[in-house]
């Protein structure tokens, strides 16, 4: 696959005070979600991603340590480095935490029906639904709620697995664009050599988001707020942004073929 096209960043960054607004915000939803779930505390599982990292800087700062349990759920195609950076986070934040092996698991679903072991898609999409099991597992035991870790631009894409890493009681950065998210990581104090690593999945051997989704975060951002949630005409968002038409296209139609991940199931 060749490398995703990428553009001079549209900025997207808050004002100083809409920073402060916005932190503010986000961090009282959290505790307004964990008062009115009547919930012990919150469980988050730990990637060493930006998205993950910064809802638990958001979390820790706001409810405190004891409040979170990190889960950091390494995979046969987790790489050492994310995983050391999942538990990096937990440590520095001095929360507790669990490392549990989901490969067991994801093995049983593939003995069972191994039609499917050499589907790259499917078996990917298994573990994350695997982590989600796993999060409620000890949500459930706990009392307590599980955060999300998605964000704006993957929400619109549709860059999760659903029923996967979707499956969560509330999205603290849900509505933030990527490009927001690095900013309020940088904001909270997260080490910048978290806030500026290859976003990815994790979900098969050396993948990441934007090789996948073939358009860097930057573009996507810019796409999404000016054309599909400004409704500046296609052409023009083009042209504003430099790139060809066919990169405006590809995140129209990433957006439009995942409308089922944001609706319920349908019923008739």
């Amino acid at each position: 696959m060749s490398a995703p096209e990428t553009v001079e960043p549209f900025d997207l960054r808050f004002s100083e005070a809409e920073l402060a607004e916005r932190r503010d915000r986000i961090q009282s939803f959290v505790r307004e979600t964990v008062e009115t779930a009547g919930a012990e505390r919150c469980v988050l599982g730990l990637s060493g991603g930006i998205d993950s990292t910064t809802v638990a800087y958001l979390t820790v700062d706001e409810l405190g340590a004891d409040a979170l349990h990190g889960l950091v759920m390494p995979g046969a195609v987790s790489r050492e480095e994310n995983m050391s950076d999942a538990e990096r986070v937990a440590e520095d934040l001095g929360i507790e935490y669990d490392v549990v092996e989901i490969d067991p698991f994801v093995n049983q679903l593939t003995d069972v029906f191994p039609d499917a072991a050499g589907d790259e898609v499917a078996v990917g999409n298994a573990r994350a639904r695997t982590r989600a099991v796993i999060n409620y597992f000890v949500a459930n035991h706990e009392d307590g709620v599980v955060l999300g870790t998605g964000n704006r631009a993957e929400a619109m894409t549709g860059y999760y697995t659903k029923y996967g890493d979707q499956a969560v009681d509330c999205n603290p950065i849900g509505n933030l664009y990527k490009m927001q998210v690095r900013q309020l990581a940088r904001d909270l104090g997260v080490p910048e050599d978290l806030v500026t690593k290859a976003p990815t999945a994790e979900l098969w051997a050396d993948q990441t988001d934007e090789q996948e989704l073939g358009v860097d975060y930057d573009t996507i951002d810019a796409v999404l707020a000016l054309h599909v949630d400004g409704g500046v005409p296609a052409s023009a968002t083009a042209d504003h942004l430099g790139v060809d038409p066919s990169v405006v296209e590809t995140v129209v139609d990433l957006y439009e073929a995942s409308e089922h991940k944001r609706a319920m199931p349908p019923a008739p």
